[in-house]
């Protein structure tokens, strides 16, 4: 699915992929992110961190009727408040779309796929 934008100039078609690139971009750059965690099940309890050109593994973007929906799967640094560092995700990737690709996002839905001790 993709979204398209009607402008003076001609026609914009924005696609998922896009989003979620952008969106997971957004989220590593929040403080307590480790990484982006692929929204595939779990294998063996172990959450793998997604390199910058698979954010989109770790995001999900539904569209129902006009309303966009994120959902988005994370692993966050140990020793944060989990629940801080899921406001401050959802507040940045809803400010960062809203302003590069000029979307309302309906909500931003958190999964914390794990949780990471820092190595000294």
């Amino acid at each position: 699915m993709s979204i398209e934008l009607n402008t003076n100039d001609g026609q914009v078609t924005i696609t998922n992929e896009v989003i979620s690139t952008i969106a997971g971009g957004a989220a590593v750059e929040c403080y307590g992110i480790v990484g982006m965690a692929s929204k595939s099940q779990i294998r063996d309890g172990i959450a793998e961190i997604l390199r910058k050109e698979n954010f989109s593994k770790g995001v999900v973007v539904r569209q129902e009727e006009n309303r966009l929906h994120i959902d988005m799967y994370i692993i966050v640094s140990y020793g944060t408040k989990i629940s801080e560092v899921a406001h401050n995700v959802q507040s940045q990737v809803k400010y960062t779309l809203s302003k590069s690709l000029g979307l309302e996002i309906d909500s931003v839905n958190i999964y914390i796929q794990g949780v990471r001790v820092a190595k000294d």
